[in-house]
């Protein structure tokens, strides 16, 4: 990848931030960033054309010819239709086609979990190892397989698709994605928190005050917090197993819990298919820039 101005565009549910950047992939330098409401409820026609505009206001400071990329959640169908979105008017219609033929240029698409690995792959916390796995651990679970500096996507699109692995498929948790049992059921923050007022703990509890009471030996946190952990290792055992990565990279919120590295991490050994857990688990170092840098470094 050249140093040639580029444009990255993380676009999210509630908001799209947008930068202009360039220099080398390892250390970009941003010439702009900017962040506007997406503004959901307006529905397809109306984020379609508020993206096409932004992007447009980006190019007057990049220049017209600059390449730009786009991370967003969710895939495509191979007719190109968006699905799995958490922006649910965009699922089922041709987003990445439509905002083509209105910019009259095709912008390069991926998911939002590949942006995040790609930034954290690159210039993060895993900058300069060959196979990274980034793993988002926040309202929802997803992932993103970076290999040599480049995003895998697969030819289904769903290529890091971590969190709809089952772990327990007899009598776990109903998902969302009609399938039972599957990770982000027992590692998303709202399934924690649900799973602790099932057991009767503090109705509304997030996960920070969940673990200061399980620190106060409260049984409710240390029974929902042990049966979090041990899931994860479960989860995190079996994604190491099968792609044995020289780092993973944890993003999203519940990726801030300390826990994860230290009770976390001897779950995970437990359940390895080997004597020895080499892998570094490390925390994100770009925080909520890691999704619009990866955005931009979609693009040559």
């Amino acid at each position: 990848m050249g140093d040639r101005t580029r444009i990255g565009i993380d676009f999210g549910g509630t908001k799209m931030e947008g930068v202009v950047v360039s220099g080398p992939r390892e250390a970009l330098a941003v010439a702009e960033r900017r962040r506007i409401p997406t503004e959901a409820a307006g529905g397809y026609a109306h984020i379609l054309e508020r993206t096409a505009a932004f992007i447009e206001e980006l190019a007057g400071i990049a220049g017209e010819s600059a390449p730009i990329g786009v991370g967003m959640p969710g895939s495509v169908t191979r007719n190109g239709l968006v699905k799995n979105s958490n922006t649910v008017c965009m699922n089922g219609r041709p987003f990445r086609s439509d905002l083509a033929r209105r910019l009259g240029r095709a912008p390069v698409f991926s998911n939002d979990a590949n942006c995040f690995a790609l930034a954290e792959a690159t210039m993060g916390a895993a900058a300069g190892l060959k196979l990274v796995f980034g793993a988002i651990l926040g309202t929802g679970v997803g992932g993103g397989i970076v290999v040599d500096r480049a995003a895998r996507e697969g030819p289904q699109s769903i290529c890091g698709e971590w969190g709809h692995t089952i772990l327990f498929p007899d009598g776990g948790r109903r998902c969302y994605c009609g399938q039972t049992g599957c990770v982000e059921t027992y590692l998303a923050g709202p399934w924690i928190e649900r799973h602790y007022g099932e057991l009767g703990g503090a109705p509304g509890a997030r996960l920070p005050e969940i673990l200061s009471r399980r620190g106060g030996g409260e049984e409710a946190a240390s029974l929902c917090v042990d049966t979090w952990l041990d899931a994860y290792g479960r989860a995190m055992a079996n994604l190491i197993n099968v792609l044995d990565p020289d780092a993973v990279v944890l993003g999203g919120g519940v990726s801030n819990a300390d826990v994860l590295y230290t009770e976390g991490r001897e779950r995970v050994a437990k359940y390895l298919f080997s004597d020895e857990l080499l892998t570094p688990i490390l925390r994100h170092a770009l925080g909520d820039s890691a999704g619009v840098f990866g955005a931009a470094l979609l693009v040559s």
